[in-house]
């Protein structure tokens, strides 16, 4: 979500918690890991049960002498499970995460790690809106959510990049590329499963919606990357299982044009804007495709780039902004609200309040370009990482037309087989859930009825996609 800047979790916190070193942290900047010479540097503390509510316990690893992580027990929302909250510490940056344990069996089950897009959206609107074991839909506070994908799962929220929800940086540092907030992130992963041994041989599962669909894929090859180092080292590889893209921005060449036929065609609704409007689109999308190709694809010139960006947006995107009739999120609805207050959503402003209450902010602990993502997630597919692209049918802003058409023309080993396949539809409770096509371990489905945040409007139909997906079950 936000794909034009409008942010709505920006808030820097003041609070600060007690800390209590548990584990002593090697703060060189160099060297050579020996396993054997520094694992007695290395104490992990084993269980969560030993993670205090009254202060953070603070873990760190050799290996990582320049990450740490802050992590305390923080029981609301979900009175069923275990709850956790804490930063991960980059030096002077650093990263507010939540951490539910799953309703089902902890020990067991699977982990996923959840991230929402913007770029600049916390990821607490996927946790109190979406997919978390509470909603916050209005002001009398956080509701269990029976739907919750930590139904069978252990699941992480992470707020990133810096300055986005209770995330922030000591002196004004922030991360200059997708490519190091990914390291952070991989490092972060592998300090908390080697704390916590039990996840260590878990599915791992990387997931996200709209610019996470730019974050995931390099989050999850530099956790694929970073597992041989820790193999070399001695230490227990990420279990990475699988990547999970929801209305995902992956690939802004096709995405652009696509918003043209999610409003001038009936690809999902009725169109949207008038004959005149559309037709003015048509006329321009061969100059926004050529001009988008020669600058941004086949040599990434980032004046010309962004130039030719700008000529798509106000030819392509802004006529739609400009009709003010529909939500770009769900155009099967008018807005609700204005866009840059309430993203047409009314229940981001009472998220917004709830995490702005002393009481919460105590109890919680608390303190990009237009590249494509596409060839990473290539990689992944030749190296055995499963990859799932779901899309609401009715988002206008990350539509399933442009991610049908990119997922389709994926250069990988598996092309061929997956873009033979026809789209067929997947059920639940035996009605039509959406439409789906998949091989080799690549997936695209549909979520018929639902937006841009798909747990939020099919709520059902997505934990069942999730729980499949999880299972290796087809849809």
């Amino acid at each position: 979500m936000n794909i034009k800047s409008f942010g709505i979790f920006a808030l820097i916190s003041g609070v600060t918690a007690s800390q209590v070193p548990l584990t002593p942290v090697n703060t060189s900047t160099g060297g050579i890991w020996n396993s054997q010479a520094n694992s007695e540097f290395f104490t992990p503390l084993e269980t969560l049960s030993n993670v205090k509510d009254s202060e953070f316990s603070v873990l760190g690893h050799p290996f990582f002498p320049n990450h740490g992580v802050r992590i305390k027990r923080s029981n609301f929302c979900d009175p069923t499970v275990d709850a956790y909250t804490g930063y991960i510490d980059i030096q002077a940056r650093h990263l507010f995460f939540y951490f539910f344990e799953s309703r089902n069996d902890p020990d067991t089950d699977d982990v996923i790690f959840w991230t929402n897009g913007g770029p600049g959206c916390s990821s607490s609107m996927g946790l109190f809106m979406e997919l978390g074991p509470c909603r916050v839909l209005d002001e009398s506070g956080p509701k269990f959510h029976p739907e919750s994908w930590n139904t069978n799962a252990n699941i992480f929220f992470i707020d990133q990049p810096i300055g986005v929800g209770f995330s922030y940086a000591e002196y004004g540092e922030t991360v200059s590329t997708t490519e190091e907030a990914a390291k952070d992130i991989a490092a972060f992963v592998a300090i908390f499963f080697e704390h916590f041994t039990k996840f260590k041989d878990r599915g791992f599962h990387m997931a996200g919606e709209s610019y996470a669909g730019r974050y995931l894929p390099l989050f999850a090859s530099a956790v694929y990357d970073q597992n041989r180092a820790l193999v070399d080292a001695g230490m227990t590889p990420i279990k990475l299982t699988s990547v999970m893209i929801g209305n995902g921005l992956t690939d802004f060449e096709t995405a652009l044009p696509s918003q043209y036929d999610m409003a001038c065609t009936p690809a999902s609704v009725e169109p949207v804007l008038d004959i005149s409007t559309c037709v003015t689109m048509k006329n321009n999308l061969p100059r926004c495709k050529k001009w988008f190709r020669e600058s941004c694809v086949d040599q990434y010139d980032v004046v010309n780039c962004n130039a030719a960006a700008s000529f798509c947006q106000s030819t392509l995107g802004d006529p739609f902004h400009a009709s003010g009739t529909r939500n770009p999120y769900d155009i099967s609805v008018p807005c609700n609200g204005t866009l840059d207050t309430t993203l047409c959503y009314p229940v981001t402003v009472s998220i917004s309040n709830f995490l702005s209450r002393p009481d919460v902010r105590a109890q919680l602990g608390v303190d990009d370009t237009l590249h494509t993502s596409k060839y990473h997630v290539s990689a992944l597919l030749d190296r055995g990482v499963r990859v799932l692209i779901y899309v609401g049918s009715y988002d206008w802003i990350c539509n399933w037309v442009g991610n049908d058409r990119w997922s389709k023309t994926l250069e990988w080993s598996g092309h061929e087989a997956f873009a033979s396949q026809e789209l067929r539809e997947w059920t639940v409770g035996g009605k039509k859930a959406g439409i789906t096509r998949s091989a080799k371990g690549f997936t695209f489905a549909t979520v018929e009825g639902a937006g841009h945040m798909v747990p939020y409007d099919k709520p059902k139909e997505s934990l069942m996609l999730v729980q499949r997906w999880i299972a290796r079950e087809e849809l």
